[in-house]
């Protein structure tokens, strides 16, 4: 249920092909992702920043999923670290994240990547359009970390980002640009969603059902995407400062956040769903 609602394209960019396919492959990507995180909280490093042509600056979408997985890692009582991007550090200092800039590792018990930039076959980093991105990327950190046989998640939404080695070939033979942009950098879980920001509020949306708490039940989606843009991120479509991520309007991605909180609610009884109106009959 989750995992059809986080892939729910409601910007029409011609992804659903690649997860359904992924979906018949691997059914319980989502349970397994989740399962992955439940059991390495001790220390997790969350990786995100996805800086967009041609002024490289980062995009709305993933900063948001990694404060919410961070969240989720501190309040089930383990340790959540961000390594990103300078503006995306000034931008979520309001959230009371512990930032890293040279993270050892070795150190951590857990490493997710929500939308970063992930090295094609030729070493470059492209765009969803197929522009090249002439920044740094971390997914060096996350095969590290597989070399170090440390557990990786990957979370994207589009094949150029770094887990989505994975799934080269869907990329390939799905996505426009696809041969071009597709990343060949793999983790061992990849969640695949619609908007990154979704995949994650889906893992921790499962998490919350499995631990009976609602670990979204705080989360304010229009306060942390206008933080976001307030401080200089842009819409990664649009390229835009606005009010939105991947084209879509900030008012969709909150009423997606609030049935997944509402999902979580009523799944851990902690809610009441009203009865149906009466027929009259």
């Amino acid at each position: 249920m989750i995992a059809h609602l986080i892939n729910t394209d409601a910007g029409d960019r011609g992804l659903l092909p690649v997860y359904l396919d992924y979906r018949k492959r691997n059914p319980g990507f989502l349970t397994s992702s989740v399962e992955t995180f439940l059991n390495n909280l001790e220390r997790i490093l969350i990786i995100t920043g996805f800086p967009i042509p041609p002024s490289m600056t980062p995009e709305t979408d993933g900063p948001p999923g990694a404060v919410a997985l961070a969240g989720a890692v501190e309040l089930l009582g383990g340790r959540a670290e961000i390594l990103t991007y300078p503006e995306v550090m000034n931008a979520l200092r309001p959230f009371g994240i512990n930032f890293v800039k040279s993270p050892d590792v070795g150190r951590y018990s857990l490493v997710i990547a929500v939308e970063t930039p992930g090295r094609a076959a030729d070493g470059k980093y492209y765009s969803m359009r197929g522009l090249e991105i002439g920044r740094e990327s971390f997914d060096g950190t996350v095969i590290e970390a597989r070399e170090l046989g440390i557990p990786t998640i990957g979370i994207g939404d589009g094949g150029n980002e770094a887990g989505m080695g994975r799934i080269r070939e869907l990329i390939e033979r799905y996505v426009p640009h696809g041969e071009k942009i597709a990343s060949v950098v793999e983790t061992d879980e990849l969640i695949l969603s619609a908007v990154s920001n979704w995949g994650a509020y889906g893992l921790v949306a499962l998490a919350s059902m499995k631990t009976g708490r609602n670990l979204l039940e705080n989360w304010d989606e229009r306060a942390i995407i206008g933080s976001l843009v307030e401080r200089g991120l842009v819409d990664g479509v649009t390229g835009e400062r606005k009010l939105g991520v991947d084209g879509i309007p900030v008012e969709i991605h909150a009423t997606l956040v609030g049935l997944l909180q509402e999902i979580v609610s009523w799944r851990n009884g902690t809610t009441r769903v009203p009865a149906p109106p009466s027929s009259g009959l």
